[in-house]
């Protein structure tokens, strides 16, 4: 950007230039036309100079913000389908399964602790009386889902929404990972391409942003949360925008 921005200053000074030159050295009879043709492409060069600086700072606000929003959205999405997968032990499926759980779905409150009892095996195996230690689990009291995570707020009603988006939806998918015969266990990855939320954009600028690498940015193509290739429910945007873990 900044070799364009040198190439437009250097062309408007030789514009300029050119307009002394015939002011000083061509017939009176030519100067007007030649004038206002050379000022025309001074002042274009000098609007093209302008938007190469304004327009990718224009983008960059326009994109934290979006992000920003999209990200709160993740983060909602990750924090419910950490709950589905502690009250079911798995991840849901899609949107709708995830809504209905968390309007009806309670967490347990449990205590542990530590007793001894009788080891009625050894007890009969030895003849005298053998104790051992367990550890048991009670039930004290159920809470909502949607209390404990949303409080008042119904706002995970349209978590999967892309805002500004002319109504894209969040991808989201869930299964398992690990060979058959060994433990299975739950993954599940939400994403949202950059260009959807960046749809009415500069492309340039947004092709520019899906080969962003950097560590106060969010690199690659899209905004993700989890994964299915392996354990992780960590987002990849950086803590400025929120708790990515």
């Amino acid at each position: 950007m900044l070799k364009l921005i040198l190439i437009a200053i250097a062309v408007i000074a030789l514009t300029i230039g050119l307009v002394w030159i015939i002011d000083k050295f061509i017939p009176a009879k030519f100067k007007p036309i030649l004038v206002v043709a050379l000022w025309a492409l001074i002042a274009v060069l000098g609007y093209q100079t302008f938007m190469s600086i304004y327009e990718p700072i224009q983008f960059n606000k326009v994109k934290k913000k979006r992000y920003a929003e999209v990200i709160d959205r993740m983060i909602d999405v990750r924090e419910a389908q950490l709950a589905h997968r502690q009250v079911t032990g798995t991840y849901a499926p899609n949107f709708e399964n995830l809504i209905k759980f968390i309007d009806s779905a309670q967490f347990t409150i449990t205590q542990r602790r530590d007793s001894t009892v009788l080891d009625e095996v050894k007890t009969k195996q030895y003849g005298v009386d053998f104790f051992k230690e367990i550890t048991i689990i009670d039930t004290l009291d159920y809470v909502s889902v949607k209390d404990s995570l949303f409080k008042t707020s119904d706002r995970y009603k349209t978590m999967m929404n892309v805002p500004n988006s002319n109504g894209a939806k969040v991808e989201m998918k869930s299964g398992f990972i690990g060979e058959e015969g060994d433990v299975r266990i739950p993954v599940f990855e939400a994403k949202v391409l950059k260009s959807v939320i960046l749809h009415d954009q500069n492309q340039d600028l947004i092709k520019q942003e899906n080969e962003v690498v950097a560590v106060d940015g969010v690199n690659g193509d899209a905004i993700i949360v989890g994964s299915m290739e392996e354990v992780n429910t960590s987002g990849n945007w950086p803590k400025t925008y929120g708790d990515s873990e």
